[in-house]
């Protein structure tokens, strides 16, 4: 086989604490509505290196040239279709939270006409969208929906649903102008930390002197976009700050003590699918004990934390790559790129 290419450790890390955030939003018990400062911020910063991924996938800061584009693209669109229908499986399973991959899936397809425009371009996008975007969603009379299916569902996942595409893709294309800029970079992961702590406190700091501002998780106000979004771009430039071979043994220290949760970072799929189905099994003993099993509760929570960083943590260390991460890539590798890899595999040693 192709040896894997190498992976950005810091990444992975700030995927592995997202699903972790996930984690504690679905299954903490609360004792009221209160917010969690997990809720939504988890989800944005997993739909924030969803642009990275992106951006990585197709050339970081050295864009594949033109000629290179078009397998990546059907890449991109197959990994899209196939997102999209395991996120409908997921939401019939009666889990009791809301599923993120359907929605990601339009978001990567909006996404590829840009996936190759400079970089502020990108940035002169993700503005229109954080402006225009939430002012749409407000302007819709959800007390009179509209009666025509199409339009009602184009609404739902473009505006109103959980996870709003419009609203939400531009925490996508800053994951991308972040790939775009060399995330291995000491003045890119600076930059990062430094405008992502500025537009977190500019977004959360609005909300709290401005009247009528929210920053709230999920309500899709432009204070919470550039808030949360900030908040997510700073967390990533952190790590990879942190997890750089440029930090000597403070770089490996960070890396011994976050291996398992990179690792979960690594296949997230896999460990987010996992908690989806885990949710699912225990809402359904939850209505047949009449609650004898606690969900949500601590030792749900406790129990699916550990499992997943020590499940996860031998597969990464024994297997490689995720169990759905490796049938996503056969499922999308298109035909000329499968040709390249079994030739370049039966011309090398061992």
């Amino acid at each position: 086989m192709h040896p894997e290419a190498p992976r950005i450790v810091g990444v992975d890390a700030a995927r592995g604490l997202a699903v972790l955030g996930m984690f504690v939003a679905h299954a903490i018990p609360r004792a009221s509505d209160a917010e969690l400062f997990a809720d939504g911020r988890s989800s944005i910063l997993f739909a924030t290196l969803a642009g990275v991924s992106l951006g990585i996938m197709t050339g970081a800061d050295r864009p594949l040239r033109r000629g290179a584009r078009g397998d990546r693209m059907v890449s991109i669109i197959l990994r899209a279709l196939i997102l999209f229908l395991l996120g409908i499986g997921l939401s019939t399973l009666g889990s009791g939270i809301a599923i993120i991959l359907d929605f990601y899936a339009i978001m990567f397809l909006l996404l590829l006409p840009m996936l190759f425009l400079p970089r502020w371009g990108l940035g002169v996008v993700a503005v229109i969208l954080l402006i225009l975007a939430p002012a749409l969603a407000s302007g819709i009379d959800e007390a009179n929906p509209t009666t025509n299916p199409l339009l009602h569902l184009s609404q739902y996942y473009l505006l109103l649903g959980r996870y709003p595409v419009l609203i939400w893709l531009p925490f996508l294309l800053a994951g991308l102008i972040c790939a775009r800029s060399g995330l291995e970079r000491t003045r890119t992961q600076v930059w990062m930390m430094a405008g992502g702590l500025f537009s977190a406190m500019l977004g959360y700091g609005g909300a709290e002197v401005l009247p009528g501002v929210t920053s709230a998780a999920h309500s899709g106000s432009t204070a919470e976009v550039v808030g949360s979004g900030g908040l997510a771009i700073a967390i990533i430039g952190a790590l990879l700050w942190l997890m750089s071979p440029r930090r000597a043994g403070l770089e490996s220290a960070a890396r011994t003590i976050l291996w398992p949760v990179a690792a979960a970072g690594s296949m997230a799929l896999t460990v987010y699918t996992a908690q989806v189905l885990t949710l699912a099994v225990f809402a359904v003993l939850r209505d047949d004990t009449g609650g004898f099993v606690e969900y949500p509760g601590w030792p749900l929570l406790i129990g699916m934390t550990l499992v997943s960083l020590v499940s996860a943590s031998l597969w990464r260390h024994f297997l490689g790559r995720g169990p759905l991460e490796r049938v996503l890539t056969i499922l999308t590798r298109s035909p000329r790129s499968g040709r390249a890899e079994r030739s370049d595999a039966g011309g090398g040693g061992r």
